[in-house]
């Protein structure tokens, strides 16, 4: 038999084993393959979700300082829940009461820089925080009684001015929860004059002297986030707030 002969041969044989091959385990092979795409698929849809979709927040303490302003200018930054966003702003606070020179000039040249698209998703990421925050209240008060609505305004403001203070001292005032809303009504008393000195773009601090117009802020600039259902309730339970605390 010829060279030539032989690989014919020997390709003939194979062909014939590999057929024979498929068409014993045709199924089996089938069903790895399927497994192996769905694995496939299911890694990418994993990556995607991790790495594309959705960035989480960095370390505040361990990660450069750029890096963490960084992330207040992403999308992803609104992705969280509130409580993460209220963490990760008071964390900030924190580090940045305790940073050193070298830092403290990092943020400037940082804060500095920013503009264009990452300055205006910033902005909008402190719009959709005050938001949910307002949406998150509205929701819970229109499905408790009418009866317990009041005490519900209270406790909330109180709750929410706290961790204004908590975020912008470092610190809770020492004053009691009744001192805090006696103040808010003296605050409510005197109309919306301060409200009208607030720079547009400006988004005030949420603590007992801002308190009200931190809930002004809603109809100059936090309605531009919400959908209407959402526009709906927060309009009526601010409207509420305003009337216990005589500002509307």
């Amino acid at each position: 038999m010829s060279l030539i002969e032989s690989i014919t041969d020997i390709r003939d044989r194979l062909d014939g084993t590999i057929s024979d091959a498929w068409e014993n385990r045709r199924r089996e092979i089938g069903l790895a393959a399927g497994a192996l795409a769905l694995a496939g698929a299911l890694g990418l849809g994993a990556y995607w979700w991790i790495e594309v979709r959705f960035r989480p927040p960095p370390s505040i303490f361990d990660s450069p300082v750029d890096d963490v302003l960084g992330y207040f200018a992403l999308d992803d930054f609104s992705k969280l829940p509130v409580d993460e966003r209220i963490r990760f702003l008071r964390d900030l606070a924190d580090r940045f009461r305790g940073m050193g020179q070298a830092e403290s000039a990092t943020m400037a040249a940082f804060l500095a820089g920013l503009s264009g698209p990452a300055r205006e998703q910033a902005t909008q990421n402190a719009r959709l925080l005050a938001k949910d925050i307002l949406a998150d209240g509205a929701d819970e008060y229109f499905r408790i009684p009418e009866k317990d609505r009041g005490k519900f305004i209270d406790d909330w403001v109180v709750k929410w001015t706290k961790m204004g203070e908590r975020i912008a001292t470092g610190k809770e005032g020492e004053k009691s929860d009744d001192e805090r809303l006696a103040d808010m009504r003296r605050e409510g008393e005197r109309g919306r004059q301060r409200a009208s000195e607030r720079p547009a773009d400006r988004m005030p601090s949420l603590t007992e002297g801002g308190a009200m117009r931190f809930l002004d802020f809603w109809e100059s600039d936090v309605e531009k986030a919400s959908t209407p259902k959402e526009q709906g309730q927060i309009v009526r339970f601010l409207g509420d707030v305003r009337k216990r605390f005589g500002g509307g």
